[in-house]
């Protein structure tokens, strides 16, 4: 789960890591005049999204009094940045900056462990640094039963080459974050730019935060929080189920049982000339309810012609697939689309013999997944052709 700037900056305050000072969102031109008028000039007027590029797209502006930060707060909200549409800015004092720097944690599932990654060369692209000048960008695996103690982090922030007048105090910012890393069960903490103010205080100007969802009974009030926030609101609503979904710009529905089958459906469709709406992932062993809740979420999106479930059998049984396909069913009170079911795997015959005997209109049913492709993309060609007319 990804966080706001804004709602990653105040879990970083939760864990004592030195950030600018306190903002606040709004919603209106209004409310942001009234903010800035309320913090005084200048401030900084920032989009809310969950992307990056935020700055080149316009949506991060210098206000040198309240009624500029009116005005930018006018000119950002609404703008769509890589998809995403700003629903909120963030309205903070700005901060005086003398020196720019990254630093950034995260899970690394090469090394199956953590991985912290720092340069002097921040508030720019790490990608193209490290293509550039990769002697710029120092990258130290850790060892998540060792965790980091001071001497590790000295000798990363040592080798990254930064200024001897703030080693002390980068090595222990970086102590913190860790911390805060490990206490969130977080997979990643990047801070972007991390700044030296002209008073010479080491701060975060920026966060870029994700929690490992697995983690999320430990953490309610963080994902509590972060629901609120943008993104599409099937997204949002599938966060809220406990959902593995992802909202794409097509009109065929796919759902399976795991993520590389999923992946590799998306792929397959798209090989035979179709389009997917969705990314949703039933999970290994799902069961005949989480199906059923599966199925009926991606039939509820207005944009899908036609559903494609793609089950290869293993913890997770055909039969028990069947039953979730016939409860989904139900909750939709029939089938006002196409429906493709592909079964193969453990009790596959008996599962297409539970779809069969229903005798349900509009219900496909397939034993590969090229067929089950072909299929769902012939029937949302139809429904197209039919809308069309």
């Amino acid at each position: 789960m990804d966080l706001m700037e804004y709602q990653g900056k105040n879990l970083f305050r939760r864990h004592v890591i030195p950030t600018t000072p306190q903002g606040e969102i709004a919603t209106t031109p209004d409310e942001a005049e009234r903010l800035a008028e309320g913090f005084g000039a200048p401030v900084m007027v920032k989009a809310q999204v969950l992307t990056g590029g935020r700055g080149k797209a316009g949506g991060v502006k210098y206000c040198k009094d309240a009624v500029e930060a009116r005005a930018n707060a006018e000119a950002i909200l609404g703008l769509d940045i890589k998809g995403h549409q700003v629903e909120k800015v963030l309205v903070e004092p700005a901060s005086d900056i003398a020196e720019e720097y990254y630093l950034s944690i995260l899970h690394d599932r090469v090394s199956k462990g953590y991985k912290v990654i720092a340069s002097v060369e921040g508030g720019v692209e790490i990608e193209e640094v490290n293509r550039t000048a990769p002697e710029k960008v120092v990258k130290r695996d850790l060892d998540p039963t060792r965790g980091m103690d001071d001497a590790t982090a000295r000798a990363i922030v040592e080798q990254a080459q930064f200024p001897a007048d703030v080693t002390d105090k980068v090595v222990a910012f970086l102590s913190k974050l860790y911390d805060g890393f490990v206490s969130s069960d977080a997979t990643l903490f990047e801070v972007n730019p991390l700044i030296k103010t002209t008073d010479g205080r080491i701060v975060a100007l920026d966060s870029k935060v994700s929690i490992d969802n697995n983690a999320r009974f430990r953490h309610e009030n963080i994902f509590s929080e972060a629901e609120t926030g943008g993104g599409h609101p099937l997204e949002i609503e599938a966060k809220r189920k406990g959902l593995q979904y992802v909202k794409l710009d097509g009109n065929i529905g796919i759902m399976g049982n795991g993520a590389g089958l999923v992946m590799s459906t998306l792929d397959v469709v798209a090989e035979v000339g179709g389009r997917p709406a969705n990314f949703l992932d039933a999970g290994g062993g799902a069961s005949a309810e989480s199906m059923a809740e599966g199925i009926a979420f991606v039939l509820s999106d207005p944009d899908v012609h036609v559903m494609l479930v793609n089950i290869f059998g293993g913890i997770t049984r055909c039969d028990d697939v069947a039953h979730g396909v016939l409860g989904a069913i139900d909750m939709l009170g029939g089938l006002s689309e196409k429906l493709v079911v592909r079964l193969d795997g453990t009790n596959a015959e008996e599962g297409q013999r539970i779809l069969a005997e229903a005798d349900i209109a509009n219900l496909v049913t397939a034993g590969k997944m090229v067929e089950g492709a072909e299929k769902a993309v012939a029937l949302a060609d139809q429904a197209s052709q039919s809308a069309a007319r």
